[in-house]
């Protein structure tokens, strides 16, 4: 499996029609009984939160809590790819309510950029917000319960395989072995003992820092102060096929949901 050798600078592979997925993940969602909400909308674009709500524990409170995003980048597109497989696919922990952001940015994906259509880089604006998406966002996400675990859905153009930062200060029984072995299977792993400048070891970057000392924040930044005390942001290598993208974000969340309501 080699890597196409097709970004030079940026991501310059496949693009999707990001109103076509989006169209075939409410549509699949619907389906499979999830529940829609519309938390923002710009012109012919919303901005959706996909909720499904624990199978065997209908008329009690869930025992897992469980929050995945993806979209955030507009050149990323195998995250909403890999929403769709997981709604598709249909498997979930039964007692576990699952709460889905499929595409935080499809503004950027129609125009084909990263940042959204001011230029602002979504993923660094959680702090002191200044774009319309994330100060809805995080008003909805404010409205919400605590997560037991948060997964943040990327791609990285430079990257030589899949990885994954795990923010984790309360030393919670980690996912991270879990989901890279679910990840190996499909895809290559970034061994590189630096990656984006940050010590990682066999594809894991273990974040020990402290998020307020940082003037731009990630949504995962955000979500670890105020809903989770355990989030992982995956990232699959984007100069290789994007079905083998897709592959490690649906292996590796997989792995991590099974994980997290085993434990």
């Amino acid at each position: 499996m080699q890597r196409l050798g097709k970004n030079d600078g940026s991501y310059l592979g496949e693009r999707i029609d990001v109103q076509a997925v989006f169209g075939e993940i409410k549509t699949a969602a619907q389906e499979h009984g999830w529940t829609s909400e519309t938390f923002h909308a710009d012109g012919d674009f919303k901005w959706l939160a996909l909720r499904r709500v624990p199978l065997s524990t209908r008329h009690s409170p869930p025992a897992t809590r469980l929050y995945l995003s993806t979209g955030i980048h507009g050149d990323e597109p195998a995250g909403p790819l890999a929403a769709l497989r997981l709604i598709n696919e249909n498997i979930w922990p039964d007692h576990a309510e699952i709460v889905l952001l499929p595409c935080l940015n499809p503004v950027g994906f129609a125009n084909g950029h990263r940042e959204n259509e001011q230029g602002i880089d979504l993923n660094r604006d959680y702090l002191q917000p200044r774009s319309p998406e994330i100060r809805a966002h995080i008003a909805w996400l404010e409205k919400q319960a605590a997560f037991d675990l948060c997964l943040c859905l990327h791609e990285d153009w430079e990257s030589h395989g899949f990885y994954l930062y795990e923010l984790n200060p309360d030393n919670k029984p980690s996912q991270a072995e879990k989901m890279i072995a679910a990840a190996k299977e499909v895809c290559p792993i970034d061994q590189s003992g630096i990656i984006e400048g940050r010590e990682a070891r066999g594809g894991i970057i273990r974040l020990s820092l402290e998020t307020r000392t940082r003037p731009l924040w990630p949504e995962s930044f955000w979500l670890l102060q105020n809903k989770t005390r355990l989030s992982y942001t995956l990232e699959a290598p984007s100069d290789f096929e994007i079905g083998v993208r897709v592959n490690a974000l649906v292996a590796a969340t997989q792995a991590a949901l099974i994980a997290a309501t085993s434990d």
